[in-house]
């Protein structure tokens, strides 16, 4: 038992009998995390597919009150950010730290980029007083619009909760970056242990993934001139 104790890596954690099984109980761990945030948010994507098909003249209109550029750029800016994670892992594999590091760095560096675009959005939608609430304003074209001032504060409510949701869920991958950062200096990944790089990789390009729907949904379907 004592040359058990002895030969037994530091990073086994005491509950698993050996590196192979921690593995794939962290990322079945993960995985089953995620579905959960895919059932979250997949009941919003639902519940706004529903309300655009009640009020799609509302919707449309209201549409035109984004910035594809914006919405754009950060996609942009996570695509880039799911590269650097991805070469992160691979880096991690191969047990190259000092690129490790870099590439956690950049990842972060792409993430406080995209919440900085997302504050410019957010300054804009309040500066054009659009935010729901009483200081609500929206342009009716006629009387019979009078309904699709209380619609498009719906779509509003839908645009602020999903993205804002999904920026807290972009800190939350930032608060992850940072640790993993700091392991990654004190040397504590290797080609033999890495399995925390590649599970903070799983979360960050799932949060990437999520981008991409909302940016379809809120700032591409339904826009028209009208």
């Amino acid at each position: 038992m004592a040359d058990l104790a002895i030969e037994r890596p530091s990073h086994v954690a005491h509950q698993f009998d050996d590196m192979e099984q921690q593995v794939k109980t962290s990322t079945l761990g993960m995985w089953v995390f995620l579905l959960t945030e895919i059932m979250f948010f997949g009941g919003l994507f639902g519940a706004y597919t529903v309300y655009r098909s009640m009020y799609p003249e509302a919707f449309a209109t209201t549409s035109m009150y984004m910035a594809p550029f914006w919405g754009a750029v950060n996609t942009i800016v996570l695509i880039c950010s799911s590269l650097t994670m991805a070469l992160a892992v691979q880096s991690a594999q191969i047990g190259s730290k000092r690129a490790l590091i870099w590439f956690l760095i950049f990842t972060m560096i792409f993430g406080v980029m995209f919440l900085g675009v997302k504050a410019i959005e957010y300054t804009e939608h309040w500066n054009d007083h659009k935010v729901p609430g009483f200081g609500f304003e929206y342009e009716q074209s006629s009387p019979h619009d009078s309904n699709l001032f209380h619609h498009a504060q719906i779509f509003f409510c839908f645009y602020f909760f999903m993205t804002g949701f999904h920026a807290l869920h972009m800190v939350v991958g930032l608060g992850l970056m940072t640790v993993l950062l700091v392991m990654a200096m004190r040397g504590r990944f290797s080609p033999g242990y890495y399995t925390p790089i590649e599970i903070g990789g799983l979360y960050w390009h799932f949060v990437d993934i999520v981008w991409i729907y909302l940016f379809a949904l809120l700032y591409l379907i339904g826009r028209t001139h009208a």
